[in-house]
């Protein structure tokens, strides 16, 4: 019998990251609700999901109304299937000082980033707890362990979002329910969110550097949501966020509060015209990357190492037993003699090869 394809709801999926995630999963030959507001941007992403060996079903969704989401869940689980997977993605933010910021701003960030995080899992939890099984993926940020001026509001709306999954895998654990409940923490990303998003900067708003294509952090989290680690970290800048901030956070308080202004802003000067997707979506289809891929990084050594830490934990073991071997030779070895005797003594050792490669070497050698 045929393996039914995965059914994997994506918030956000229209653009930037959760576009991305959108193709990865589609490669796979997914089944996948694409949930955004943008409705350019869905009708592309359908399209693309088609193009690339998947089915796609659009459902418009705006994230903050919990009775959006939850209807979006019932329509993709009535058109495609249970919900396998579900992504929460979907983010707003807003470059300003705190002290400029409306109260009105502040409580949209933290309805769409945070609470739409709250609503989609409320929502997958309530389908899959009956039938026990299934996988949601929280995607956060190396912001939601270490904060950055400026963004105050979605800072705040990362952070909650890793206290709020804890709690919740505390209590799926308590209740021996076999549904996995992981977040990936990201580094910066070249998407187009830096050209929608509310800011009062002087400058044009950027990530700041190093900065990473969607596409990486697509493949970790769909590394993610197929293996049961409770956090993935991408890119060395996020381990070294978060592993600086434990260890000295107050430098960190101080070195961003003289680099971290500039370091989200361009020289060029901002448009104070530009407008922003807050509160509504911007009209068109914005791709999955923004406008910094000159200066984007397309792999991640450190996501290489961390999803394939078991065989390069062998190859250490296997390296650390070679050189325990050679130290425990040497050691042995009689100190009056050189290290030339004891290699020339090793060079004298008869060659044995396995039986089954005898044959292979005596024919090559009989043709000559």
């Amino acid at each position: 019998m045929a393996k039914q394809p995965e059914v994997v709801v994506i918030t956000g999926a229209s653009a930037g990251l959760g576009r991305a995630t959108v193709r990865e999963f589609a490669r796979h030959g997914c089944s996948i609700g694409l949930l955004a507001r943008g409705s350019a941007g869905l009708e592309n992403a359908r399209e693309e999901v088609g193009a690339l060996g998947g089915r796609a079903l659009i459902v418009p969704t705006d994230v903050a109304d919990h009775s959006q989401v939850e209807a979006a869940a019932i329509a993709v689980e009535s058109r495609l299937g249970p919900i396998d997977i579900w992504i929460n993605n979907a983010m707003v933010s807003v470059f300003s000082r705190f002290d400029e910021m409306d109260a009105e701003e502040f409580k949209r960030v933290t309805e769409v980033t945070y609470l739409g995080v709250v609503y989609g899992t409320m929502s997958a939890l309530k389908l899959m707890i009956p039938r026990n099984r299934g996988t949601i993926v929280q995607v956060g940020s190396a912001l939601a362990y270490r904060s950055i001026p400026l963004q105050s509001a979605y800072c705040g709306a990362k952070h909650g979002i890793r206290g709020f999954t804890d709690s919740v895998r505390s209590e799926l654990i308590h209740d021996k329910i076999n549904i996995h409940l992981g977040m990936v923490q990201l580094p910066a990303m070249n998407t187009p969110q830096f050209d929608w998003v509310k800011s009062r900067l002087p400058g044009k708003p950027q990530p700041v550097p190093p900065i990473f294509e969607p596409e990486v952090a697509a493949r970790g989290i769909y590394w993610a949501a197929h293996h049961r680690r409770r956090e993935l970290n991408i890119g060395f800048p996020t381990v070294e966020a978060i592993l600086g901030n434990k260890i000295f956070p107050g430098y960190l308080d101080r070195y961003l509060a003289k680099h971290g202004f500039e370091a989200q802003q361009t020289d060029e000067p901002a448009d104070p015209y530009r407008p922003d997707n807050l509160w509504n979506p911007l009209p068109g289809d914005y791709g999955a990357r923004g406008r910094f891929t000159q200066r984007s990084r397309s792999h991640s050594w450190q996501l290489w190492l961390t999803t394939h830490r078991a065989w390069f934990g062998l190859g250490l073991a296997a390296l650390t037993a070679g050189a325990a071997g050679l130290a425990y030779t040497m050691k042995r070895w009689n100190s009056k003699r050189s290290l030339s005797d004891l290699v020339r003594t090793v060079l004298r050792q008869p060659l044995k090869l396995p039986a089954r490669v005898i044959p292979f070497v005596s024919s090559k050698h009989a043709k000559r």
